[in-house]
């Protein structure tokens, strides 16, 4: 479930800033939300990215149109791509509209430089002139496309993420949650339905309690979670384990012991794969064998 992934990630990202810079808790907690409602910001940002590339290719064509010598391709423009049915629906969507309403920065300038040399990548690619030549229109077809687009030109692109970094320090860490955000977004949208709701972290009362008490139950059991570490490690110092492995393990330790309804593999896995994020190659595996361990020594099922 896309958010409980997102605030666990948030919550070791915090406990691990406060083991480099320890400040008062309510501070910590604070910073937590609003690293999280940052991530929003940065969702929208993207996702006005995509509708900025529908509305450049509008803004070409109308160009193209008022040209004094104008080709075939002028008078009869290609309008496949700003007809693409999921492009519409996001452009169309209320919430995205009303957040970037409320949020002028998060709208592009129709001449951004990274715009304008984006959508020339894609215009230049062969998958963009494939769809192009492609007749009729399937909504199915125009998903899969703007999925592929959204990975390529802007999930893999690094002058992307670096221009998001400048903008905003977080952004180049948070990037990642909130092109999972935007994956699922358009994974979602369906052809027969409105595109009325957006993807948020924190959806209600209960996952803002969930991340309030996962962190504080993390910092408050911390030295108990170190011992717990220190017994199942096998022909190892606890001072060798890395701060950034501590704070993934203690944090997992303390939502097995205080969340008993979410199995135990769920919680594993989860933590396996925030340490693929923030930790070494091998940190996964010894994630993975420690929690296992303790998982087995508890009975937790």
């Amino acid at each position: 479930m896309l958010g409980r992934r997102q605030i666990r990630e948030k919550v070791v990202q915090t406990v691990y800033s406060y083991y480099q810079n320890p400040v008062k808790f309510d501070v910590l907690e604070k910073n937590m939300f609003t690293g999280i409602e940052k991530i929003y910001h940065l969702y929208i940002y993207e996702l006005n990215f995509l509708v900025a590339l529908k509305e450049l290719a509008e803004h070409q064509i109308e160009i193209g149109k008022n040209k004094f010598i104008k080709t075939d391709a002028n008078i009869n423009p290609n309008q496949k791509f700003i007809n693409n049915q999921v492009l519409i629906k996001l452009e169309e969507n209320p919430e995205r509209l009303f957040f970037t309403g409320q949020h002028k920065q998060l709208k592009w300038d129709m001449h951004d430089d990274l715009l304008v040399k984006t959508f020339q990548r894609i215009t230049a690619g062969k998958r963009y002139q494939d769809f192009m030549k492609e007749e009729g229109y399937s909504f199915e077809q125009d998903q899969k496309f703007i999925g592929k687009l959204f990975l390529r030109y802007i999930a893999e692109n690094d002058d992307f993420h670096d221009y998001l970094g400048d903008k905003e320090l977080s952004w180049y860490d948070d990037i990642h949650i909130a092109n999972s955000m935007v994956q699922k977004t358009i994974g979602f949208l369906k052809e027969d339905e409105e595109s009325r709701t957006l993807i948020k972290m924190i959806k209600d009362d209960e996952d803002k309690t969930f991340a309030m008490k996962l962190l504080r139950n993390t910092l408050d059991s911390w030295e108990n979670n170190e011992k717990k570490l220190e017994e199942r490690l096998e022909n190892w110092d606890l001072e060798r384990v890395s701060l950034m492995d501590k704070v993934i393990l203690s944090t997992a330790i303390s939502e097995l012991d205080n969340f008993p309804f979410t199995p135990s593999r769920v919680i594993i896995n989860e933590y396996i794969e925030i340490a693929k994020v923030f930790a070494t190659d091998r940190s996964n595996i010894f994630i993975n064998g420690i929690l296992d361990k303790y998982c087995k020594d508890l009975n937790r099922i």
